[in-house]
C-alpha cells in the first residue's frame, strides 16, 4: 500500500466568536462552533498541535439590566449562563481547550495593557458628545434602548434605530413620543465626554493586511469599500452605570464591550497556559510569531475582527490573525428562524429531540469557504442523515460484521480487494485538502462517493448467498474484511464531524481511526461485536422538536433579549415576528367564491384558482394540489386576504391568497362551511 504522506506538525490556535451571556444557544450560534470544532478535529488528527479557546462574551448595558430585573448581580447572571452555555455545546460534542468569561482578571490586564499601548501611541482621542439620556435611571441610553412611534409609518412601540413593521432606518431624535425602554421616561439631551480609537490612522496597514490573504476575497472585498469611503474613529467608552471594565486613570468611564471582547481571546488562551506546561502564550502571540492564529466568526461582526481588531494588536505590538473566516446566516426552511413558526430552535431543544451528530453532518455537507448564507431544510435535513450516514456508511458496516462474528469468531481474514482499497487510502489527500481549506462540503460528497462505491462491493459479491456454500466461507470473510476496511476509511474521515459514531466504531473494530496511518489495514484481526451506530431520522421527532420550540422561547424584553446592534456571530438575521394591533388591522380577509379551479401546466404543487369576491373576480395560485381536485373546489367558499400586493410568478399573476390551515400534504384545509357568507363579505 501507499504510504500516507507525513506531515511536518504546526501549532495553532483557534477561536470562535464569543457568545453574549444574556441568552441561551440557538441553531444560529451552532453552526460557527460546530464549523470551528470540525476543522480543529481534523488537525489534531493530522498531529498537529491545534488549541480552541473561546469565551462568554459577558460585559454589556444589556446584561446590567437584565441581572437587575433578575434581582441578581451581573456576576451571579453571566456565572449562570456560561454553564448552560457549556452545557450546549458539550451536549453538540463541540469541544475547547478552554471556554472562559471576559469578565476575568486576565481580560481586565490585557484590556488596560493595550489601551495603555494605544494611549501611548497617539491612537487615542477624546471630546465630547451629545447623547440620548435617561433622567429618572440616570443613564445614556443606546438606540435600541429608546422606544416611540416610527415617523415613516407612525407604527408604535419602535425602536431608536429602525422600524420593524415598515423597515425604515431613523436617529432616535426623530421617533415621535420617544420614551426610554428601561424607565418610560422621555429621554433628554446630555453632554459626556467619550474615548475613540483612531482607526482612520490604519489605513494604509489595513489595505495592505485585507489584501494579504488573511480575509476571504468576498469579504476582502467589502472591505475595500468601507477603506475607500474613509474610516471614521471608534467610540471605545461608555459612561456609567455600565457593567465592563473602568478606563485606567477615568472614573466613571468604561470600556465598550466590543474592545474588550476580541481581547477576550488573548484571556481565555492566556488562561490557559497558566494551566499547561506545553502551551507558550508569547510562541502564539509575540509579533514575529511562527505560530497560526485562525478567528471564525459570523459576517455581520467583520468591521470588529478585520478592522479594529488587527489595528488594535498591531499598535500594541502583538501578532495579528493569520486569518479571519466569515460564515452566513442560517435559514430554516428557506425562511429566517421564527418563534411563530417554531424554527426559532434553541441548541436544548434540539438535544431533546435529535442526535447532535445529525446537524453537525448536515452542516458540513453545506459548508464552503464561502461566506454564503445555507438553509436548514429540515425534510432534505432527515433525507440526507438517512440515506448518507445510515443508508450508506453505517450500512457497510451492519451488512458484513455479522458474518465475521457468527462464523469466523470475530475474525478477519486477508485483504483481497487491494486496488480498491489503495483509491480509498489516495482518497484521504484529497479529502484532507478539502477539510483544510474548510470546503467540507466537497469533503463529505467525496466520502459519499467512496460510500457508495463499497456499498456496490458488497452488492455485487453477494456474502449473503456464498454463506450457504461451505466451500465459499473464506470468500466471505474476505468480502467482510474488505469491506469493514472500507467502512474504517469512511469513518476515519468522518471522524471530524462524528466524534461519537467514531469513538463507536473504534470499539467495535477494536482499533484506532489514524489518519495518518491509514495505509495499515485490519488484517487477521479480531474485532467486536457490532452495535447499531446511528438510527434513522423521524419526522415525528422534527415535528416534536418544531411544537417545543414554539413552546418553549425565552420572552421577550426591552432590550431584545439578544445583543442586536452588537450581536456575537449569532448567524441569524434579526427578526420581525410579531406586528402590532394595528398592522395585523391592516389585512383585509374576505370570503371568496371559488369559481373555478385547475391544473397548472409544469407544477406540482399548484393549482389555479379564480375567485369572486363580490365586486370583482381575482387570480390565486395556491400550493394544495395535494389535498383537492379541482372538481371539488368549484363553487365553494374560502378565506382569501384581499389587499395583498399582487405577485408576478412563473405561471402568471397571482392576486391574492387563500388561507389555509394543517400539516400539509392530503391535511390542507382551505374551505369554509357553507353558512350562507357572501363572495365579498369582510371577515374582519
Amino acid at each position: 500500500m501507499t504510504q500516507a504522506n507525513a506531515q511536518s506538525k504546526r501549532d495553532i490556535l483557534v477561536t470562535s466568536a464569543l457568545p453574549y451571556a444574556n441568552g441561551p444557544i440557538h441553531l444560529g450560534h451552532l453552526l460557527e462552533y460546530i464549523q470551528t470544532d470540525i476543522w480543529v478535529r481534523y488537525q489534531n488528527m493530522r498531529g498537529n498541535n491545534c488549541v480552541y479557546v473561546c469565551a462568554d462574551d459577558a460585559h454589556g448595558t444589556a446584561i446590567m439590566l437584565r441581572a437587575e430585573r433578575e434581582g441578581i448581580t451581573p456576576e451571579a447572571l453571566i456565572e449562570r449562563i456560561n454553564q448552560e452555555h457549556q452545557q450546549d455545546f458539550s451536549g453538540f460534542l463541540i469541544h475547547f481547550d478552554n471556554y472562559y468569561s471576559t469578565h476575568s482578571p486576565e481580560n481586565r490586564e490585557f484590556s488596560s495593557y493595550i489601551y495603555e499601548q494605544l494611549k501611548k501611541n497617539n491612537h487615542i482621542a477624546t471630546r465630547n458628545i451629545t447623547q440620548s439620556y435617561d433622567p429618572e435611571k440616570e443613564m445614556f441610553l443606546a438606540d435600541r434602548f429608546i422606544k416611540g412611534t416610527c415617523p415613516k409609518c407612525k407604527s408604535e412601540d419602535q425602536y431608536g434605530d429602525n422600524c420593524e413593521v415598515c423597515g425604515a432606518t431613523y436617529t432616535p431624535a426623530e421617533l415621535i413620543n420617544p420614551r426610554s425602554a428601561v424607565s418610560g421616561a422621555t429621554p433628554i439631551e446630555k453632554e459626556s465626554e467619550h474615548y475613540f480609537f483612531r482607526l482612520p490612522e490604519f489605513a494604509d496597514f489595513l489595505r495592505e493586511w485585507t489584501r494579504s490573504g488573511t480575509l476571504q476575497p468576498q469579504v476582502a472585498n467589502k472591505l475595500a469599500e468601507w477603506l475607500d469611503a474613509g474610516l471614521q474613529e471608534w467610540d471605545i467608552s461608555r459612561d456609567a452605570p455600565y457593567f465592563g471594565f473602568e478606563i485606567p486613570d477615568a472614573p466613571g468611564k468604561y470600556f465598550y464591550v466590543w474592545l474588550d471582547a476580541p481581547i477576550g481571546y488573548l484571556a481565555s488562551f492566556k488562561n490557559l497556559c497558566e494551566r499547561r506546561d506545553d502551551l507558550d502564550f508569547d510562541h502564539f502571540w509575540k509579533a514575529d510569531s511562527t505560530a497560526e492564529v485562525y478567528h471564525f466568526i459570523g459576517k455581520d461582526i467583520i468591521n470588529f475582527h478585520a478592522l479594529f481588531w488587527p489595528s488594535m494588536l498591531h499598535s500594541a505590538g502583538y501578532r495579528t490573525p493569520s486569518a479571519v473566516y466569515a460564515h452566513g446566516f442560517i435559514t430554516v426552511n428557506g425562511k429566517k428562524m421564527s418563534k411563530s413558526r417554531g424554527t426559532f430552535i434553541m441548541a436544548r431543544t434540539y438535544l431533546d429531540h435529535l442526535n447532535p451528530e445529525y446537524l453537525r453532518y448536515y452542516f458540513a455537507t453545506k459548508l464552503t469557504s464561502n461566506v454564503d448564507d445555507m438553509d436548514l431544510n429540515l425534510e432534505d435535513f432527515a433525507q440526507r442523515v438517512n440515506s448518507d450516514l445510515v443508508g450508506k456508511v453505517v450500512n457497510i458496516a451492519s451488512r458484513t460484521a455479522g458474518f465475521v462474528t457468527k462464523k469466523f469468531d470475530g475474525q478477519l481474514g486477508q485483504v483481497t480487494e487491494t486496488e480498491k482499497l489503495a483509491e480509498f487510502i489516495k482518497a484521504g489527500d484529497e479529502i484532507a485538502g478539502h477539510y483544510e481549506g474548510r470546503e467540507f462540503g466537497r469533503a463529505m460528497r467525496r466520502i459519499m462517493e467512496l460510500a457508495d462505491i463499497a456499498n456496490q462491493y458488497v452488492n455485487d459479491e453477494e456474502p449473503w448467498v456464498l454463506i450457504k456454500d461451505a466451500e465459499r466461507a473464506a470468500d466471505v470473510q474476505a468480502i467482510s474484511t474488505n469491506a469493514l476496511n472500507m467502512f474504517r476509511l469512511l469513518m476515519t474521515y468522518l471522524a471530524p464531524i462524528l466524534p461519537a459514531t467514531a469513538e463507536a466504531a473504534e470499539a467495535f473494530l477494536n482499533a484506532r481511526l489514524d489518519w495518518n496511518g491509514r495505509d495499515r489495514l485490519l488484517e487477521n484481526h479480531a474485532i467486536n461485536k457490532f452495535k447499531p451506530l446511528m438510527s434513522r431520522v423521524e419526522m415525528k421527532q422534527i415535528d416534536a422538536m418544531l411544537e417545543a420550540s414554539k413552546e418553549e422561547l425565552p420572552a421577550a424584553t426591552g432590550d431584545r433579549a439578544t445583543k442586536p446592534a452588537d450581536s456575537r456571530a449569532d448567524g441569524v438575521e434579526p427578526l420581525a415576528d410579531e406586528i402590532d394591533f394595528d398592522a395585523f388591522a391592516k389585512v383585509d380577509l374576505r370570503v371568496a367564491k371559488i369559481v373555478k379551479a385547475e391544473h397548472v401546466d409544469g407544477a406540482d404543487k399548484l393549482l389555479r384558482l379564480t375567485l369572486d369576491i363580490g365586486d370583482n373576480q381575482r387570480n390565486v395560485f395556491a400550493g394544495i394540489k395535494s389535498a383537492y381536485k379541482p372538481e371539488e373546489l368549484e363553487g365553494r367558499l374560502t378565506v382569501m386576504v384581499a389587499n395583498l400586493k399582487p405577485r408576478k410568478m412563473k405561471f402568471g399573476m397571482s392576486e391574492g391568497m387563500v388561507l389555509a390551515a394543517g400539516p400539509g400534504g392530503k391535511d390542507i384545509f382551505i374551505l369554509s362551511p357553507d353558512s350562507g357568507a357572501q363572495p365579498g363579505q369582510r371577515v374582519m
